[in-house]
C-alpha cells in the first residue's frame, strides 16, 4: 500500500492545460517548455501548501489527492490565480469520495468521476462535484445544473468556484431545463401518462389548466426523463415575459442557436421543446403547426391556461393533486406532520400546488387551523364571476389572503415590483421601487418573490395580481415611468461605455441578454407616453438588435414608431436610417432604398442619419448591381461627413471606411487601398487605435481580393493576436476568416484549418448566434480539408451553399469572397474529378444544418490546435495504475 496517499474521505484534484497543442504552435517549443515548467512549479507548490499528494502526472496534466476538500479548493484557487495573467490556463475538476487504496494506487468510480468533471471545464474554470461543493464552507459557488458525463450513470450536479461566466460545459447533456430548488412531490400517474403520450407518437401535447395548478413543474419533470430519448436535445423556452406573438419564433430560435430559418435549423433533428406559459401568445399557435409539419422528428410540450386549438394537439388537463399528494406537499414545505386539519386545508385550497406552497409558507406565523378560519372568511367575498374557473377563483383568494398577511411596507413593495418584466437585480429594485433588502428577502421567504442567482422574479400569476395592487394604489404610471427612466439610463450608459472602449462590447451584450424583457417593456411604455424618446431609445437599441440578429423585431418596432404623428423630422430620419440598414440586411433592397431616400430628405445636414442614409443608398445600389452609382454615393457620403461640423470623429472615420468598402466590393482595389491608408492615418492621429487596426484588416482584405495572398497573409497575421486580445467578436471573425483564406491562397492548408477551426469555435460560442459566421467558418474548414477528407469536404460545401440559399440568411456574403471561395474549391474538383465532385455536392444538399455543422466539427477535429481537444493528456490517460 502506498502509505503516503490520503485515505478515508479524499478529495481528488485533476488539472489539464487547455489548448496545449495550440500553445505549443504559438509559443514555439522552447518558450512553451519554459511556460510548462513554470506551470508545473505553480501547481506543485499550491498543492503542497495544502497537503496535497501528487498521485500521477503525464504531459501537462496532474492528479492530486487531498485529505480535505477545503485544502483542495484552496489549492485550485491559488494555482488559478497564479496563472491568470499567463498564457497557460488550467481546467480543474474536484470530487470528494472514499476510494479504495491498493498497492497500485486508488481504485474506484470516484477517480473516474473526478476526471470526467475536470474534462468538462474550460481554461481558468474550477469545477466541483456535489460532494465537494457540500464541503466548500461558505465559498461562492455557481450551480451549473445537472449534466450527463461520459460513462457515468445518471445526471450529476456540477458547481463552479466563483461566478465568472464561461462557455457551456463540455458534457454529453443537451438540455437547458431549469433545476427546481425544491423536491417534486407526487404526480406519478400524470408523469406516466404524459411519458406514454410522447413515446407513442404524440407531436404536440398541451398541459392545460389555471395558473398555479403545477403545469410547468410537471412538464419539466416529464421533459427531464425524456432527455436521453432525444438525440438533438430537450429545450425549455420561457414565454411568460412575452406579450407579442411575433416574438415566439425568434425566442425559440435564439434558444436553439438559430438566427433565421427555424424550420431549416431543426430539420430532421430529434428534438423536444417545452414551451412554457403559451396563453398570452396563443395567436402564435399556427406557427407551431407549420413548424411541426416541416420538422418530422420535432415534439412539443406546451403549458397554457387555454388550448392552442391547432391540428394534432393533444389536450392534457392538469388535475389538482390527489389528496394524499397535496397533504404530502404541504407537509414537506412546512415541516409539519399531516393530520385531518391539513387535509381539510388542502381540500379548501382545491389541492392546487401554488396555493399549497403559499399556505405552507404561512405556517411560520399561523397554524393550519388559523389558516382555515382566515381562508373561510375570504372565499365568498373574493369569488369571481360565474364563468370564471373555480380553481382560479380559489387561487386568487389564496394569493389575496397571502397578500393580506403582509405588512404595509411589504404590500407596497410587492405591487411596485410588478413593473419588472423577466425579473430584476437588487440594485434595480432599490432604485425603481425604493426596495430595502430586508423587505425583498421577506417577500422571497413568503414565496411571493423567487430568487435565482442575482435576480428576483415573480411567477406570472402572482405578478398579474401584484400589478392589480399597483393599479389600485394609483401608482402604476409613476412606477412605469421610474422603470422606464432606469432602463433608459442603463441603455445610454451601456451605449456610451461601448463606444468609449471596445472592451465593453461583450459586457454590453451580456447586459442586454439579461434585461431584454425589461428593455422591451421600457420601449413599449415610451412608445405610448413619449414617442420622441422611444425613437431615441430605438436608435440606441439598433446595435443590440443587429448583434442578436433580431431584424424582424427591429423592423416591426421601427415601422410602428414611424406611424407616430408627433415625430418631427430628425427623430423620423434616425428611425428611417436604421430601418434602411435592417431592410438591406433582410435583402429587401427596394425597401431599404425607399427608407434611405426618405431619411435623406428629412435628416439635418451633416448629421448621423444623413451619412447612414447615404451609406445605405450606396449598398442598395450595389445590391442592384449599379456599381458606378454605389461608388458615387459612397464617395459623397465620406466627403460630406468629412466637413460636417456636428458629426463625431468616429462617425467621420466610419463614413470613410464605408467608402473604402464600396470601392473594394466594386473591384476598384487601388482606390480602396488609398482610402484605407488615409483611414488608418486619420484614425492613428485621432488616437482611435482600434479603428486603425480595423483599417489594417480592411487593407489586408484588398490584397486578398487582389490575389496577393502573401501580403494579405502577412497583414492578417500581424492583427490576429491583437484582435483576439481585444475580445471584439465581429473583428475577430473578420481577421480569422481573412487569415484562413490568405493561408489557403499560399497553400498552407493546416494553418488555414487552424484559423477556420478557431473561427468556428468563436462563432459557436457567440451568444448572438450569428449562424452566417458558423456557415462561413465551416465552409473554410471544407476548403482547407486534408487530402483524405476531400469527399466529405465537398459534401459539406454542397450542404452549406444549399442551406445558405434555403434559409435566407440575413447576413449575405460579399460576392468577392464567394468568388474567392469558388476559386479555392477548384482543388476539390481537380482532386475528385467531375463525377465524384458533382455526386458529393448533390449529397450535401440532403444534409440538415445541424448535420452540416457536425460534419464541419468532425473535419475540424483533424486540426490539433482547436480548443475542443483535451490536450496532450486526457484525464483518462492519467488514472493511476
Amino acid at each position: 500500500m502506498r502509505l503516503e496517499l490520503p485515505t478515508g474521505t479524499v478529495t481528488f484534484l485533476f488539472t489539464d492545460v487547455e489548448g496545449s497543442t495550440k500553445l505549443l504552435h504559438e509559443l514555439g517549443a522552447e518558450a512553451y517548455a519554459e511556460q510548462l515548467a513554470g506551470h508545473r512549479r505553480v501547481v506543485r507548490e499550491a498543492c503542497a501548501a495544502e497537503r496535497g499528494v501528487e498521485v500521477d502526472t503525464q504531459g501537462d496534466a496532474f492528479f492530486f489527492a487531498f485529505p480535505s476538500a477545503s485544502g483542495a479548493i484552496a489549492a485550485a484557487q491559488a494555482m488559478t490565480d497564479a496563472l491568470a495573467d499567463g498564457p497557460i490556463h488550467l481546467r480543474i475538476g474536484l470530487h470528494t469520495g472514499a476510494p479504495l487504496v491498493t498497492e497500485e494506487g486508488y481504485v474506484g468510480d470516484d477517480v473516474h468521476f473526478a476526471a470526467r468533471v475536470a474534462a468538462s471545464g474550460h481554461g481558468g474554470q474550477v469545477l466541483l462535484s456535489e460532494s465537494t461543493s457540500e464541503l466548500a464552507g461558505g465559498l461562492s459557488l455557481t450551480d451549473l445544473g445537472e449534466h450527463r458525463l461520459k460513462d457515468i450513470a445518471g445526471a450529476v450536479s456540477i458547481y463552479q468556484l466563483g461566478s465568472e461566466r464561461f462557455p457551456p460545459l463540455k458534457t454529453i447533456s443537451n438540455t437547458n431545463l431549469p433545476r427546481p430548488a425544491s423536491s417534486f412531490v407526487g404526480r406519478t400517474r400524470e408523469r406516466e401518462e404524459l411519458l406514454a403520450l410522447v413515446r407513442n407518437g404524440s407531436r404536440l401535447i398541451t398541459l392545460s389548466g389555471p395558473g398555479g395548478s403545477g403545469k410547468t413543474r410537471l412538464a419539466i419533470e416529464v421533459a427531464s426523463e425524456l432527455v436521453p430519448a432525444f438525440k438533438a436535445g430537450v429545450f425549455w423556452i420561457a414565454l411568460s415575459a412575452i406579450r407579442d406573438p411575433a416574438l415566439v419564433t425568434p425566442t425559440v430560435a435564439h434558444t436553439l442557436g438559430s438566427n433565421d430559418g427555424l424550420a431549416a435549423h431543426i430539420g430532421e433533428r430529434e428534438l423536444l421543446l417545452l414551451l412554457d406559459n403559451f396563453e398570452q401568445v396563443v395567436e402564435a399557435a399556427p406557427e407551431l403547426s407549420h413548424l411541426l409539419k416541416g420538422c418530422a422528428n420535432l415534439r412539443i410540450l406546451a403549458t397554457s391556461r387555454e388550448l392552442l386549438r391547432i391540428d394534432g394537439e393533444v389536450d392534457y388537463p392538469v388535475p389538482p393533486l390527489a389528496e394524499p399528494e397535496a397533504v404530502e406537499l404541504f407537509c414537506k414545505r412546512s415541516g409539519l406532520d399531516g393530520d385531518e386539519t391539513i387535509a381539510e386545508l388542502s381540500r379548501r385550497l382545491d389541492e392546487l400546488p401554488l396555493a399549497l406552497e403559499l399556505a405552507a409558507a404561512r405556517t411560520r406565523v399561523l397554524t393550519p387551523a388559523q389558516m382555515l378560519n382566515r381562508l373561510g372568511h375570504r372565499l365568498d367575498l373574493l369569488k369571481g364571476g360565474r364563468d370564471a374557473d373555480p380553481r382560479q377563483q380559489t387561487l386568487r383568494a389564496t394569493i389575496e389572503w397571502s397578500h393580506d398577511l403582509l405588512t404595509d411596507n411589504e404590500k407596497q413593495l410587492f405591487g411596485r415590483l410588478a413593473v419588472f418584466a423577466g425579473g430584476c437585480t437588487l440594485d434595480a429594485a432599490e432604485d425603481v421601487c425604493g426596495a430595502e433588502l430586508e423587505l425583498v428577502q421577506s417577500l422571497v421567504d413568503k414565496s411571493l418573490v423567487r430568487h435565482t442567482g442575482e435576480r428576483f422574479w415573480m411567477l406570472e400569476t402572482i405578478r398579474e395580481f401584484a400589478r392589480e395592487r399597483l393599479d389600485e394604489a394609483g401608482e402604476t404610471h409613476e412606477y412605469l415611468d421610474r422603470h422606464t427612466h432606469y432602463y433608459l439610463d442603463l441603455l445610454e450608459r451601456s451605449h456610451e461605455n461601448r463606444l468609449r472602449d471596445s472592451a465593453h462590447e461583450r459586457e454590453s451584450l451580456s447586459w442586454y441578454a439579461r434585461e431584454e424583457d425589461n428593455v422591451r417593456a421600457m420601449l413599449d411604455h415610451l412608445a405610448e407616453a413619449a414617442p420622441v424618446e422611444a425613437a431615441r431609445a430605438a436608435g440606441l437599441l439598433h446595435y443590440y438588435w443587429i448583434c442578436r440578429g433580431a431584424y424582424g423585431e427591429e423592423r416591426g418596432r421601427l415601422r410602428a414608431l414611424l406611424t407616430e404623428p408627433d415625430l418631427v423630422n430628425q427623430p423620423r430620419a434616425d428611425l428611417l436610417a436604421s430601418l434602411a440598414e435592417i431592410e438591406h440586411r433582410l435583402g429587401h433592397y427596394s425597401a431599404a432604398e425607399e427608407a434611405a431616400r426618405e431619411a435623406l430628405l428629412l435628416a439635418e445636414p451633416g448629421g448621423e442619419a444623413r451619412w447612414v442614409a447615404l451609406s445605405n443608398l450606396a449598398w442598395s445600389a450595389l445590391g442592384h448591381n449599379k456599381l458606378d452609382e454605389a461608388v458615387e454615393l459612397g464617395r459623397r457620403c465620406a466627403e460630406e461627413a468629412a466637413v460636417s461640423p456636428t458629426l463625431s470623429e468616429t462617425s467621420r472615420l466610419w463614413a470613410l471606411n464605408n467608402h473604402g468598402l464600396i470601392l473594394r466590393e466594386t473591384g476598384r482595389l487601388d482606390e480602396a487601398r488609398s482610402v484605407y491608408q488615409r483611414f488608418i492615418e486619420d484614425a492613428r492621429k485621432g488616437g482611435q487605435l482600434l479603428l486603425a487596426s480595423i483599417g489594417e484588416a480592411d487593407l489586408a482584405s484588398v490584397d486578398l481580393y487582389d490575389h496577393n495572398y502573401e501580403a494579405a497573409h502577412t497583414g492578417f497575421a500581424s492583427l490576429r493576436d491583437q484582435f483576439l486580445a481585444e475580445g471584439n467578436y465581429t473583428f475577430n471573425i473578420t481577421v480569422l476568416r481573412g487569415f484562413g483564406l490568405s493561408a489557403l491562397g499560399i497553400g498552407q492548408l493546416e494553418e488555414a484549418r487552424n484559423a477556420f477551426s478557431d473561427m468556428l469555435d468563436l462563432a459557436l460560442q457567440a451568444s448572438e448566434s450569428l449562424s452566417f459566421d458558423v456557415f462561413a467558418a465551416a465552409s473554410g474548414i471544407a476548403l482547407a480539408a486534408e487530402p483524405a477528407n476531400l469527399n466529405h469536404a465537398t459534401r459539406l460545401r454542397g450542404a452549406l451553399i444549399h442551406l445558405t440559399k434555403s434559409t435566407h440568411l440575413p447576413e449575405t456574403d460579399t460576392r468577392k469572397l464567394a468568388e474567392l471561395e469558388s476559386l479555392f474549391e477548384q482543388r476539390l474538383y481537380d482532386a475528385l474529378g467531375k463525377e465524384a465532385w458533382e455526386r458529393e455536392r448533390a449529397a450535401g444538399t440532403t444534409l440538415a444544418a445541424e448535420e452540416a455543422i457536425q460534419l464541419a466539427l468532425s473535419l475540424a477535429e483533424t486540426t490539433p490546435t482547436t480548443y475542443r481537444k483535451s490536450g496532450a493528456a486526457s484525464p483518462q490517460r492519467i488514472l493511476p495504475g
